[in-house]
């Protein structure tokens, strides 16, 4: 049952202590944040997730088919390719929200900690309580920074509400920039601080994983720097998967790098997107397995 799943988790990291319990979380594998699977050796860290032989359809088409891949604890993944490669379809199945759209089906397994987060006795909510997400275009509420951050922890009826906001927004660098100003509408900061305040949102209530679809794509350079900075140092504590069309980015900041492709029937009526490649990001971009990336990363395509 899923609430072995913790135990498990601390096994494999040494007996690290867990994080400020979240209520009602069967699927919180999540070992110490910032705990270093990493030996001496150069081995890779524990996978905190399988995916099996995945296929999201929507309307009974195909938009990702057959994926396969493991990826590790406190490591930033990264997913390339080009447009209508199944990307957002893909991150968006770890953490189940494809289950909010109606036509959508998933088939195969996506393990976390081991364990089927498709499983009949899963809630999904429960899972996006542990698997956070940031999207592509900054979507704070229309309320003050504070409320913003503590949105989260006071639903879920946390304590100490007022210290989790202090440390999302410093984990987040931007305490020193918003401490004065709390109380004022997120509305009126820049869109960098927005989307870093998003994360501080996600972060609030320590989860174990955050996703990032294109979270810097609608930036300017200097606010894509600092987001790539954070996500640097977020990693030690956390595990980030990140959607990017941005092959520099992806250079820059991940540990793995997955290039998908889009791939056509005989008949040309029907796309899907399907991995070509996994692997660590230096020999993605340097000495690819596969053709089709290095006439992608090398801009040959795309």
């Amino acid at each position: 049952m899923l609430d072995k799943v913790a135990d498990k988790a601390r096994k494999s990291g040494g007996g690290a202590a867990d994080r400020t319990e979240v209520p009602a979380i069967d699927v919180s594998g999540a070992r110490e944040p910032g705990s270093n699977d990493r030996g001496s050796s150069g081995t890779r860290r524990e996978t905190i997730f399988e995916l099996k032989d995945v296929t999201v359809s929507y309307g009974g088409h195909p938009a990702i088919k057959g994926v396969s891949m493991e990826i590790a604890e406190n490591e930033i993944t990264a997913l390339i390719g080009p447009s209508g490669c199944g990307k957002s379809t893909l991150i968006r199945c770890l953490n189940r929200m494809n289950d909010l759209i109606p036509i959508a089906s998933v088939d195969g397994q996506c393990l976390y900690h081991g364990q089927d987060l498709y499983g009949p006795d899963v809630d999904p909510v429960e899972v996006r309580k542990r698997i956070g997400m940031v999207f592509q275009k900054p979507n704070p509420f229309p309320k003050p920074i504070r409320d913003n951050v503590a949105f989260g922890p006071r639903v879920l009826g946390l304590e100490d509400v007022d210290e989790r906001v202090e440390r999302a927004l410093r984990r987040a660098a931007l305490w020193d920039e918003v401490k004065d100003r709390l109380d004022e509408n997120a509305y009126g900061m820049s869109g960098g601080q927005q989307q870093r305040l998003c994360i501080a949102r996600a972060i609030a209530v320590d989860p174990d994983v955050i996703l990032m679809d294109e979270p810097a794509s609608a930036l300017d350079p200097i606010s894509t720097g600092k987001i790539e900075d954070l996500m640097l140092e977020l990693k030690e504590e956390y595990s980030i998967v990140i959607v990017t069309h941005n092959m520099q980015q992806a250079a820059r900041v991940s540990d793995r790098t997955a290039f998908l492709i889009v791939e056509l029937s005989a008949s040309e009526k029907e796309r899907w997107g399907q991995l070509v490649e996994f692997d660590e990001t230096e020999k993605i971009f340097t000495n690819p397995s596969d053709k089709r990336t290095e006439d992608y990363v090398t801009g040959k395509v795309g």
